[in-house]
C-alpha cells in the first residue's frame, strides 16, 4: 500500500475543498491515486448531496452576463444567505453564468455543460459543492437574449461581486445606433425594470391567464355596481387598458428615472441620441427565490410531535 502523506492530503484537498479526514480516506480507499481519490470523494459528494436535496434552498444569488450583442441570466440558489456570501460560492456562480449565454436559456445544456478548469459538469460540480460547504444549493432556471443588431444590457441590484446579486436583469435594444449610447440608456432601462417589474413589453406579449385574471377581477367589481352588461364589458376593457396594461407593460410605464415621460417616451428620446431608432425586443427579470415555496415551520408542532415521540419510546 502507498504511503498517503500531509503533502498528498493537502494537495487533494486544495483541488476539491473537502475536508482533511475526506482526503485522507479517499486516498486510502484509492492506494494514493490522486484522480481516483478525487473520484471517490465526487461519489461521496453525490451521496452527500441526496441526502439534503429535499431541504428548501431559496437564496443565493443570480448570476448575470452580457457580451454586448448577448447576454444571460442564472439562479443559483443556496439554503441561507450566510452560504451567498462565501466566495466559493460567488465564484462557482459566476463560473456558470459565463456558460448561460452558449445555452441560450436551456437548463439542462447548462448543467450538462463541462465546468471551467475541470472535467466535471456544471450539475456535477454543484453537487460536489454541496458536500463542501454542507447546504442544498441547485441552479434553478437560466435565461438568454441576444440581437444581431444592437445590445443586451444588463443590471445587477443588491449587488454581491461582479454580475452577481438579488435581482438580475438583462433588456434587448435592437437598433443601428451608437453602441456606446445603446448600452448607457439599456442600463438605464434595465434599472427601470429591476424596479418596475413588468410583465411584458407590449400588451400583446402578455399571458392570456393574466389578461383573463383581471378582467374577471373587474367585472365583479363593475356588476356590483348594477350597471347593465353592455356598459359594465365597456368599464372593464377601458379599466384593463387604462389600469393594468399600463402598469403591467413595459412600454406604458412611467419611467422612473424621470418620473414624468413613459418608457416609450424615453426610447424615443434615446434614440435621438444614438442616432438611430431603438426597438426594444425583450427582457428578463430574475429575483432571487421568487415563486419558490418556502416551508413555514411551526416551532409550537414540532416540539408537540417531539414530546410524543419521546413518551412512545419511554
Amino acid at each position: 500500500m502507498s504511503t498517503i502523506t500531509a503533502a498528498m492530503v493537502k494537495d487533494l484537498r486544495e483541488k476539491t475543498g473537502a475536508g482533511m479526514m475526506d482526503c485522507k480516506q479517499a486516498l486510502t480507499e484509492a492506494n494514493g491515486d490522486m484522480e481516483a481519490a478525487i473520484e471517490w470523494l465526487r461519489k461521496k459528494g453525490l451521496s452527500k448531496a441526496a441526502k439534503k436535496s429535499d431541504r428548501v434552498a431559496a437564496q443565493g444569488l443570480i448570476g448575470v452576463i452580457s457580451n454586448v450583442k448577448s447576454g444571460a441570466v442564472v439562479e443559483v440558489n443556496s439554503e441561507t444567505d450566510f452560504v451567498a456570501r462565501n466566495p466559493q460560492f460567488q465564484e462557482m456562480v459566476q463560473k456558470i453564468a459565463s456558460l448561460a449565454p452558449a445555452a441560450k436559456g436551456d437548463l439542462s445544456k447548462l448543467l450538462a455543460a463541462t465546468y471551467p478548469g475541470t472535467s466535471n459538469t456544471v450539475e456535477g460540480q454543484v453537487k460536489d459543492a454541496i458536500a463542501t460547504i454542507g447546504e442544498n444549493m441547485g441552479v434553478r432556471r437560466t435565461g438568454a437574449l441576444e440581437v444581431k443588431e444592437g445590445v443586451v444590457a444588463d443590471y445587477v441590484h443588491n449587488k454581491a461581486a461582479d454580475g452577481l446579486g438579488k435581482i438580475g436583469v438583462l433588456v434587448a435594444l435592437e437598433s443601428a445606433g451608437d453602441t456606446d449610447s445603446l448600452m448607457a440608456f439599456g442600463r438605464q432601462l434595465a434599472m427601470h425594470i429591476a424596479a418596475a417589474s413588468p410583465l411584458a413589453v407590449t400588451p400583446d406579449e402578455l399571458d392570456p391567464a393574466a389578461i383573463e385574471k383581471e378582467r374577471a377581477f373587474y367585472t365583479e367589481q363593475a356588476l356590483a355596481s348594477g350597471k347593465p352588461k353592455d356598459i359594465v364589458e365597456k368599464m372593464v376593457e377601458g379599466r384593463l387598458k387604462k389600469e393594468f396594461f399600463q402598469q403591467a407593460c413595459l412600454l406604458s410605464q412611467v419611467f422612473v428615472l424621470d418620473g414624468k415621460a413613459t418608457v416609450e417616451d424615453a426610447v424615443k428620446d434615446a434614440a435621438k441620441t444614438a442616432g438611430a431608432p431603438i426597438k426594444v425586443t425583450g427582457f428578463l427579470r430574475y429575483a432571487l427565490g421568487e415563486g419558490i415555496e418556502k416551508k413555514e415551520e411551526d416551532f409550537a408542532a414540532e416540539v408537540a410531535k417531539t414530546a410524543a415521540a419521546a413518551s412512545k419510546g419511554a
